[in-house]
């Protein structure tokens, strides 16, 4: 069995759609014995999970499967590869930059509590 990260992509349509197009960018980690065959089970997972749901406004939202954007083997990759990036463009860095402080600080107290127990 081999590892795969699969980018699967939803578009996220609210009511009519008629709003910015929004798109969610899922990396999931699947195990195949080859390519092809984690291709299929990242599509299996992409249109097993397509949802329609009312929201708190009470209008529909719909999650369409759009497909698999990226597939790549993990053993492909050495210790401090990139996996993932995206750019942010936040309104305000230093709220951005706090907000990512306090995530590094839970994620450092969680680990430390794990490594305690």
């Amino acid at each position: 069995m081999n590892a795969y990260l699969a980018k699967i992509v939803y578009r996220i349509v609210c009511g009519n759609g008629k709003h910015t197009p929004q798109f969610d960018e899922q990396l999931r980690l699947i195990y195949a014995e080859d390519d092809g065959e984690a291709i299929l089970s990242a599509k299996k997972i992409g249109r097993k999970e397509e949802h329609i749901f009312i929201n708190q406004n009470q209008n529909m939202v719909k999650w369409q499967f759009i497909d698999i954007a990226d597939l790549v083997m993990l053993s492909q990759f050495a210790g401090g590869a990139e996996v993932f990036s995206i750019i942010k463009e936040p309104i305000n860095a230093d709220v951005y930059i706090e907000h990512v402080h306090k995530k590094a600080d839970a994620l450092s107290k969680a680990a430390c509590n794990f490594t305690n127990t």
